[in-house]
């Protein structure tokens, strides 16, 4: 008797918009997702600001350009505490998860997939979840060390995917102007991507969990 696999540690899943969309945001959401785009990156990694007055060699006039933000996905401490110490501080964990969630809504917003303006607390239509591990045992001590190079066939085929992506969220644009709504089968699509690569993000950059990303779009 084969014993079922227990599901894959991390999740994603979209609601489908099973109602007209919003033409004239969608239309624009290019231009009107800008500022949800600004506040995800002052909280994932960095945000360039420019500091006017600045005195340069020879006693040119202009502007310094400074990098400030903070947080963005931990990484390099996860790795070390897992490294010499098998373990996983939850707080790190739940950091990196709810970055995850305010993330992908931001993404699901400019994919069209959602027409609701991307909230930085609330669910909405993104659903992340991972399995928190324990670390002395749910997670090999030695493996972060070359995570990042065992998923270099998910990059080559993630690169070939997001080029289609492109192509379909272009023709769902269309589709949603002119309808009103998002075709479930290109809107199946997209959701399929977005979860293999936050699968993949999981494993080699956020390291919650030792299990091989699936290449697959299923859930």
């Amino acid at each position: 008797m084969v014993t079922p696999q227990a599901p894959y540690p991390v999740q994603l899943s979209v609601d489908y918009p099973d109602r007209p969309l919003n033409r004239l945001t969608s239309a624009f959401r290019i231009f009107v997702a800008t500022p949800a785009v600004i506040l995800l990156g002052t909280v994932s990694g960095g945000t360039l600001l420019a500091v006017p007055g600045y005195s340069g060699p020879a006693g040119s006039k202009g502007s310094m350009f400074v990098l400030s933000g903070a947080g963005g996905p931990l990484f390099l401490g996860p790795l070390l505490m897992i490294l010499f110490r098998k373990k996983y501080p939850r707080w790190w964990f739940d950091w990196n998860l709810e970055l995850q969630r305010f993330s992908n809504r931001v993404l699901i917003y400019v994919l069209l997939m959602d027409d609701r303006y991307p909230a930085t607390d609330q669910e909405q239509s993104v659903h992340v979840d991972f399995v928190y591990p324990d670390a002395a045992r749910d997670l090999n001590q030695w493996l972060p060390l070359v995570k990042w190079f065992l998923a270099i066939p998910h990059y080559v085929v993630l690169i070939l995917l997001w080029s289609a992506v492109l192509v379909v969220t272009f023709i769902a644009w269309v589709a949603i102007l002119f309808t009103g709504r998002y075709p479930r089968a290109m809107f199946d699509f997209v959701e399929g991507v977005v979860r293999w690569e936050q699968r993949v993000i999981a494993y080699s950059l956020l390291l919650v969990t030792d299990r091989y990303p699936p290449f697959t779009l299923a859930p």
